[in-house]
């Protein structure tokens, strides 16, 4: 699976969700995720759980132009505990990321609200691409939804939430 996608930092969450349901974007679930990221040599792999169940995701990006194009497989899983217990003794936990998302759809496009615990207020947008799909033509698309939610260049973030967070912490004495 592919998604191309942009990842930005938010002032005010309820102003970005209005904005996103001025444009066709429709409230779907608020989600509390916890995603536990592993060492692995290639690409990044976590294991996230939500109140519902859980998913191991392996994904890799690379910079389309500003933009984030990953490939992803997701697998879903019947024991998380298991899962992440065995995951951390073979490969290492490198980082685990708590998060209260508000899910928004339209089409192909999933718009993501984030609180982030340790980090604060953030927007992903997500364009799910098909396997025929040319994901340079959904760029504009995603620049245009950037531009009704006032999101600036500098406000893109092209790192994910643990990679933030390890940015945050003091340097090792």
């Amino acid at each position: 699976m592919r998604n191309l996608e942009a990842k930005f930092r938010l002032a005010d969450l309820a102003r970005a969700r209005t904005r996103a349901e001025a444009i066709g974007l429709v409230y779907a679930a608020t989600l509390i995720q916890r995603d536990t990221f592993f060492a692995v040599p290639h690409g990044k792999l976590k294991l996230r759980e939500e109140a519902d169940g859980a998913v191991l995701i392996h994904y890799q990006r690379e910079d389309a132009r500003g933009f984030e194009l990953s490939n992803y497989t997701i697998v879903r899983l019947t024991d998380a505990a298991t899962t992440r217990a065995m995951l951390a003794s073979a490969l290492g936990v490198i980082a685990e990321v708590r998060k209260r998302r508000t899910l928004l759809l339209r089409d192909n496009i999933r718009f993501h609200l984030d609180e982030v615990e340790q980090l604060g207020a953030f927007g992903e947008i997500e364009i799910v691409l098909a396997a025929e799909d040319d994901a340079t033509a959904s760029h504009a698309a995603l620049g245009a939804i950037l531009d009704a939610l006032e999101v600036r260049t500098a406000d893109l973030i092209g790192v994910s939430y643990f990679e933030l967070m390890g940015q945050r912490r003091p340097p090792p004495v």
